[in-house]
């Protein structure tokens, strides 16, 4: 049974508390705040909502990619074993069953999310190398091929400039001329959340 509501402002502040305080890793903490949302139930509706909003975020805060993770996506097609993990959690007085249960549909999201976008987002090994010598800088193509240790303009136009252009990983900083002297390339928004996904690996 759910608390009693006198006590879900103690409770709500001391969840709270907790999360600020916590040396859990980010994954375990969000389950277990995802947990007692559930068990505390503040709200007349929508706790598993909330619950999975605050989940989250704390995977945000962490990993910023993660905000994207279809989480809700996974749970609807497995909400049965959603709710027997909650209950198998309560029946124990102990949120294990519940955090291994959701660790298991994360790793599903995250599979998911591989899997929808390994066509249109692969990266070459020379895209790659690009991403990170432009980082959060802009530049030109000379000064590009020069960070590259390249001298044979083709190649570098074929193998690294061209595919990242078409990928979206980069831009030009003159999109209406791209003759322009004044030319250089910087990261889009998909590339920059490319380089922070793989500077954290």
């Amino acid at each position: 049974m759910a608390p009693p509501a006198n006590r879900v402002p103690e409770l709500m502040a001391d969840l709270l508390e907790w999360l600020a305080m916590t040396t859990e890793h980010p994954l375990i903490a969000g389950c277990v705040f995802h947990y007692e949302i559930e068990f505390i139930h503040p709200f007349a509706d929508g706790n598993g909502r909330m619950g999975r909003l605050w989940q989250t975020l704390i995977l945000r805060d962490w990993k910023p990619l993660l905000v994207y993770l279809p989480v809700e996506t996974v749970i609807r097609e497995h909400q049965d074993s959603y709710y027997q993990a909650l209950a198998a959690a309560d029946e124990q007085a102990d949120a294990t069953p519940f955090i291994a249960f959701m660790l298991s549909e994360l790793l599903a999201a995250i599979r998911q999310a591989t899997a929808t976008d390994q066509v249109t987002d692969q990266v070459t090994d020379q895209v790659a190398v690009l991403i990170r010598r432009i980082g959060n800088g802009e530049l030109s193509s000379s000064d590009l091929m020069q960070t590259l240790g390249l001298a044979h303009r083709p190649t570098f136009r074929e193998n690294y400039l061209n595919p990242a252009l078409a990928g979206d990983w980069i831009e030009r900083t003159e999109p209406d001329s791209p003759r322009s002297p004044k030319q250089r390339y910087r990261l889009t928004a998909k590339g920059r959340d490319w380089l922070q996904w793989h500077a954290d690996q």
